[in-house]
């Protein structure tokens, strides 16, 4: 068996890799045009900011080390020009030397990646624009910032763009990031991104919404900025962050098949529309676990998972069970200064696009409990099926914890768990680590209540610009203290404790939507008044929520 491999870093040397410990006898040559096979892309923003010092750090491992451990033949600086299917066959050319030869196969396993968009902009082939994929792009980059300069423009507020805004902060250089949308994360739902910006123009950094760079020019050894809007931002260095494209072009030249969006299709073994050739990683259309949509998620841990399956589609005992590929649920994960936010399976707006019911809950829970020092709060939006109770889709933004509360729910989610395997979870608590009700569990109760149908809910969206034009009535269950220091508009204050005495000042003739800062007493006062003969339902999430998303409101 002789399996060539196109392409190295997560799913090309993964695969690789596997395919030796799978196989001792099989040829296996690794092909990448690049001068490094192996690397921790996700770092290359902390190389920038100093965080990671050495940068052989950056280097997962080396061609020497993968052809002493491994017995590969790892050849880098060389491009595959072509794919000849007929003749299972690949043309290489040899970057150094300009050489080219052909190469022979019996599997084929394409790893290409995707490259940053460079849109058609005017001015885009500036050297002071830049993008962000590999080593060579970082040193670049960083050669800048070490060279002193004073002013960056980031285009674009994804992932690696905002991780690229606060390093670039650490180095103390004046930053602007710069969102086509109307919100940073385009992948999260708007409201869950506000305390990201919050931290972000806290430590300085000026975020400019719904606008777009519109031309590049030449100015004062460095290049000058024309947004859309007509705004000028003058800068030293420019990082264009706007998205990727998966690199199909071998593919697309061999009849492979492709998605609409470029993706190359793939089984769930990872196999492409030819039997000898596989494909993994971020140039590959996969099965969304949620939706059960196409879709092109380009993250690491799908592209290793990837890689593997192939490998061992490719090489083991086809008599064996085969590992199959999943699908992917976009769990990512970003920390921007004290800030982190976090995602794992389907937004609301994804949700939302794809015609798929829904219902949401926040909760605002602590990440440990509120008596030890140190408690941080976060803010926590679930996604679920109103029939089922099947977690579609959660999302968080906060400090400590919340790395782990996403990592357990992206796991429920893959087991095809609902809201009620949520409240029944037994996590770890000791004071210091958790609550006894952890937030995974708090998040439960309250979805579990509305599908079982304990307690009505209204969404705070319907109350934000004060009670409907029904003659709906906003009761705000918090103290005076609380009212006072702002609360929803042409709502009435009854402090929960005084509820039960005070129920004559409320009518029983008019709908009553309760709230509360987080939601907790909100849906208290809601089962009193409920089992008192009130129609009322509780605003979920509180004040708290109202704050997010009318934060995350396109101005203007």
């Amino acid at each position: 068996m002789k399996l060539v491999i196109v392409g190295g870093v997560a799913g090309g040397a993964s695969a690789a890799a596997r395919a030796r410990r799978l196989s001792e006898d099989a040829e296996i040559v690794v092909l990448e045009r690049g001068p490094d096979v192996s690397f921790a892309n996700c770092g290359l923003p902390y190389y920038v900011g100093g965080e990671i010092a050495p940068r052989d750090k950056l280097l997962v491992t080396t061609p020497q080390r993968l052809r002493e451990r491994f017995r590969l033949d790892v050849r880098t600086r060389s491009s595959v020009e072509a794919i000849d299917r007929q003749g299972k066959k690949v043309r290489v050319k040899e970057l150094d030397t300009g050489r080219e030869y052909e190469e022979t196969y019996d599997a084929l396993i394409l790893a290409p990646g995707a490259a940053p968009l460079r849109p058609p902009i005017p001015g885009i082939e500036s050297p002071h624009v830049l993008t962000l994929r590999n080593l060579g792009d970082v040193d670049r980059i960083k050669s800048h910032v070490d060279a002193g300069a004073k002013r960056v423009v980031v285009v674009g507020a994804g992932f690696i763009g905002l991780e690229l805004a606060e390093n670039f902060v650490k180095r103390g250089v004046e930053t602007t990031v710069v969102e086509l949308q109307t919100q940073v994360l385009p992948p999260l739902d708007p409201e869950m991104t506000v305390p990201i910006v919050e931290a972000l123009t806290s430590r300085g950094v000026r975020v400019i919404l719904d606008d777009s760079a519109d031309a590049f020019a030449p100015a004062d050894d460095g290049v000058s900025v024309t947004l859309k809007s007509g705004g000028v931002l003058a800068a030293d260095l420019v990082i264009l962050g706007v998205g990727v494209r998966p690199e199909n072009g071998l593919a697309v030249a061999a009849g492979l098949e492709v998605g609409p969006r470029g993706g190359i299709r793939v089984s769930d073994t990872m196999q492409t529309s030819d039997p000898a050739i596989w494909a993994v990683g971020d140039a590959v259309e996969i099965r969304d676990v949620v939706t059960g949509a196409a879709a092109q998620v380009p993250l690491a841990g799908p592209a290793n998972r990837q890689g593997r399956i192939a490998a061992a589609a490719i090489l083991r005992n086809a008599a064996r069970t085969p590992n199959r590929y999943r699908g992917t649920q976009g769990t990512a994960i970003v920390g921007v200064f004290d800030r982190v936010a976090a995602i794992t399976g389907a937004s609301e707006k994804v949700l939302a696009r794809a015609a798929t019911p829904y219902r949401k809950v926040y909760v605002h829970p602590a990440d440990h409990a509120g008596y030890y020092p140190g408690a941080e709060q976060m803010s926590l939006k679930l996604l679920f099926a109103p029939d089922t109770g099947r977690v579609l889709g959660v999302q968080a933004v906060g400090g400590k914890g919340v790395d782990k509360r996403i990592d357990v729910i992206a796991v429920a989610i893959q087991a095809g768990m609902t809201v009620f395997d949520l409240e029944e979870m037994e996590l770890c608590y000791a004071p210091q680590f958790g609550s006894a009700k952890d937030p995974v569990n708090m998040a439960g109760f309250v979805a579990a209540g509305l599908v079982r149908g304990d307690h009505p809910q209204a969404d705070m969206t319907t109350a934000l610009d004060g009670p409907p034009d029904d003659g709906t009535i906003l009761l705000d269950v918090r103290t005076p203290q609380e009212f006072s220091e702002g609360h929803l508009p042409r709502a009435q204050n009854i402090p929960l404790d005084d509820l039960r005495n005070r129920l004559a000042e409320l009518p029983r003739d008019r709908r009553i939507l309760a709230y509360c800062q987080v939601g907790m007493r909100g849906y208290i006062a809601t089962r009193i008044l409920l089992q008192k003969g009130f129609d009322v339902a509780n605003l979920g999430g509180g004040y708290k929520t109202s704050l997010l998303l009318r934060a995350a409101r396109p101005q203007g």
